[in-house]
């Protein structure tokens, strides 16, 4: 009796821990699904802040065109300036991004071992 019973607890205990293993494997996935849309989201911000800092810039060169060359050139590398620094923070939000997917992977692959 003691081992059909001790056989119940196991197959129990083993039940449980197929239940925490699939609760910490779909609460990985939700945290990378977030933090994937995360990413798109500061990629889609960069895009947009880029666009219209190239509509600036173009509006700028029609404002000033006729005037001295040298306001338009002072313009466009001011505006390349921006746009590369917007590049930068972009390339910096993607490895940040990964460098979170990495973290969390390995916290979560060292609480299973």
């Amino acid at each position: 009796m003691d081992s059909f019973r001790g056989q119940g607890v196991i197959q129990m205990l083993l039940t449980a821990e197929q239940e925490a293993q699939h609760i910490v494997s779909s609460a990985r996935n939700l945290k990378i699904k977030r933090l994937k849309q995360a990413q798109e989201d500061a990629e889609r911000e960069v895009g947009l802040y880029r666009s219209h800092l190239e509509a600036e810039f173009q509006k700028k060169i029609a404002e000033t065109s006729g005037s001295s060359g040298f306001n338009a050139k002072r313009l466009e590398v001011d505006t390349e300036v921006k746009i590369q620094n917007l590049k930068e923070s972009a390339a910096r939000i993607s490895c940040d991004v990964i460098g979170m997917l990495i973290k969390h992977v390995t916290t979560v692959n060292l609480m299973h071992t």
